[in-house]
């Protein structure tokens, strides 16, 4: 593969994929070519029909309407804790708002905030565009320089926006288990 700087995930330094081999053998001729090729093999697909038994309940487990009493709002502090929580100097998603700046946003509208996520709580939705990924291919240790895509590792990217909803609704579904006693003492 040809590459413009040359990677290993300790160094941290980022290698931008131009041409890659296909297992027929050629390498790609565009970086067109190249992220068609790439793409599929990085990233799973969903497909129902290799579904088994497991799998086809879950679908249908999804269709179904949940009738549960409203979950308790997410509190100022919850909300402020989560923040804090998020690790800085990380790379950031897809609206490019690092967590230093997600932090001081929470520390200057706290109630705006906390109220987008109760938001997001009272209508049972997870916004789509906290859901898009960045997918960064990085290079496996021990194999800079390869043109195989299979030496790939994807890494996803996401708005800090959703990685502190899914952190409270965790913190909340763990709560709501473990206060109710439906975890077995051997998990």
């Amino acid at each position: 593969m040809k590459q413009i700087h040359s990677s290993s995930s300790t160094s941290k330094v980022r290698s931008a994929i131009i041409l890659i081999r296909k297992e027929d053998g050629p390498l790609t001729t565009n970086l067109q070519e190249t992220l068609q090729y790439t793409l599929p093999n990085l990233t799973p697909e969903d497909t129902q029909t290799d579904n088994n038994a497991l799998h086809k309940q879950i679908r249908a487990l999804m269709q179904e309407t949940i009738d549960t009493e409203d979950d308790n709002e997410f509190t100022l502090q919850e909300i402020k804790t989560a923040v804090a929580g998020m690790k800085e100097k990380k790379a950031p998603g897809d609206d490019g708002i690092p967590s230093e700046v997600y932090k001081r946003l929470e520390e200057t509208l706290p109630r705006y905030i906390t109220a987008t996520y109760n938001s997001c709580l009272k209508k049972g939705i997870f916004p789509r565009m906290w859901k898009k990924a960045l997918i960064l291919p990085i290079i496996k240790p021990g194999h800079e320089g390869s043109s195989e895509v299979s030496k790939f590792r994807p890494i996803s990217l996401l708005d800090i926006g959703g990685k502190v909803l899914e952190k409270i609704m965790i913190n909340s579904v763990n709560h709501h288990v473990y206060s109710k006693g439906y975890m077995n003492e051997n998990q």
